[in-house]
């Protein structure tokens, strides 16, 4: 696990502590549940449930003879127990306790990644109404293209955070079941109720059919989905840092006092939080394809997937929070430069609206490819030329031919660009 990157919420999830104590929550419910079926004296439950005690450092240390971190969990709780020390682990394997144990640890994190993903998307949801009719240049291809609203491209990010939100509570969904099979997944030792009534006591599902684990394929989602909603985090990140090159300066990261953006150049101020997600966005795809790796394991089970999980998990997890922590108030504190925006508009010198103008020939009677290709020339000898794109429609007769001089001002419109946001806000709820 990073622990720079660990905020305390999450970091809990992840201690020795944490992870010790859902494994006993599962051993304990087994043992009532073999009590409840009579396979184990009822008196002898109800000790185990009042003397189990771990003690970590006592588990380092006798993992350390044993080379087996169950085995040593095992012991250390039986010498609490006394006698009834047998009953504990009766029946079980140890990735019954170790797979439903780090199912239910899943499922904490996710629900931390959900809340703060809600939170990002009311921040972009605040961005969006406040910025909804703030006029700037949309771009394709990093050129040009037509007028948007830099509320829309907020309400466009809200969107994807609901799909991200989705994401994340179907991976919770999906990794949360655990399984108390036995050896091979065949209850030969253990009977199906035993796993029926552990996992309704852990919050989780019945795996219903294991090998000796539960199978790999809900973690490698877990982890997809994860690293999908960091590239939606990335994706805002390289939108921020694109705006924020110095020819563009539509918006600009908040630059606390004292902060400094270079060690040689003073009037630096870089876009770093949004290049640390970008990187950090990149970390969370690699673990997920790792993720994928760990499906395919020899017959009913190795441990190949086991070393890998115990970094991939807690740090994906880690990360994403960290990075949802940091994009949430990168963006709530982002900087906006409207003035910036609106002069961008006009650097093409009226360009942007050649559509709408080829269109409204088209109306008047032109054909299309006549109409393009008269827009066309136009706008290619005022790039070429520097002339004002308006300027040279004003006086080219084939357009006079359709168009009055009013008609063709009007064409000149932000409005017309943005005059269906209030509709596109409605219809995604907004």
């Amino acid at each position: 696990m990073i622990k720079r990157y660990t905020r305390p919420e999450m970091a809990r999830i992840w201690t020795e502590e944490n992870r010790f104590k859902k494994m006993l929550e599962v051993e304990l419910h087994a043992c009532s549940a073999f009590a409840e079926m009579g396979l184990i004296p009822k008196q002898a439950a109800e000790n185990i449930r009042k003397k189990a005690k771990f003690d970590v450092k006592r588990i380092e240390t006798i993992e350390g003879k044993t080379n087996h971190d169950v085995v040593a969990f095992i012991t250390n709780i039986s010498e609490n127990i006394g006698s009834d020390a047998k009953y504990f682990h009766f029946g079980l394997t140890s990735s019954d306790i170790l797979d439903t144990a780090l199912s239910a640890q899943m499922v904490q994190a996710a629900d931390i990644l959900i809340k703060d993903a809600e939170q990002l998307k009311e921040v972009l949801k605040k961005k969006a109404h406040k910025y909804k009719k703030t006029p700037m240049i949309g771009r394709s291809h990093g050129v040009h293209a037509e007028p948007i609203s830099f509320g829309l491209k907020m309400a466009l990010y809200y969107r994807e955070m609901e799909r991200s939100i989705q994401r994340l509570i179907s991976a919770k969904e999906v990794i949360s079941v655990g399984k108390i099979s036995g050896s091979v997944g065949t209850f030969a030792n253990v009977d199906p109720f035993v796993e029926k009534y552990v996992c309704e006591k852990m919050g989780l599902k019945s795996a219903g059919v294991s090998s000796q684990i539960i199978q790999r394929d809900r973690h490698a989602y877990y982890l997809n989905m994860i690293a999908i909603v960091g590239a939606t985090l990335e994706k805002i990140a390289l939108e921020v840092r694109g705006l924020q090159k110095t020819e563009i300066g539509e918006v600009q990261e908040f630059f606390a006092k004292g902060q400094t953006g270079s060690s040689s150049m003073p009037h630096k101020r870089n876009p770093i939080i949004c290049e640390r997600i970008t990187g950090l966005a990149r970390v969370l795809r690699g673990n997920a394809t790792a993720a994928i790796e760990n499906v395919a394991l020899w017959h009913e089970r190795d441990i190949s997937h086991s070393s890998v999980e115990r970094i991939i998990i807690p740090d994906s997890t880690t990360l994403l929070d960290y990075m949802f922590s940091k994009m949430t108030d990168l963006m709530d504190k982002l900087i906006v430069n409207e003035k910036k925006m609106l002069e961008n508009i006009t650097i093409s010198g009226g360009l942007i609206f050649s559509q709408h103008i080829m269109l409204e020939l088209i109306k008047k009677g032109a054909t299309r490819l006549e109409a393009y290709d008269i827009i066309q020339r136009a706008a290619f000898t005022a790039y070429e030329k520097n002339k004002k794109f308006k300027d040279l429609l004003l006086e080219n007769n084939k357009i006079k031919k359709y168009m009055t001089k009013k008609e063709i001002n009007d064409c000149f419109s932000l409005d017309y660009h943005l005059r269906h946001i209030n509709t596109i806000f409605k219809n995604i709820g907004i």
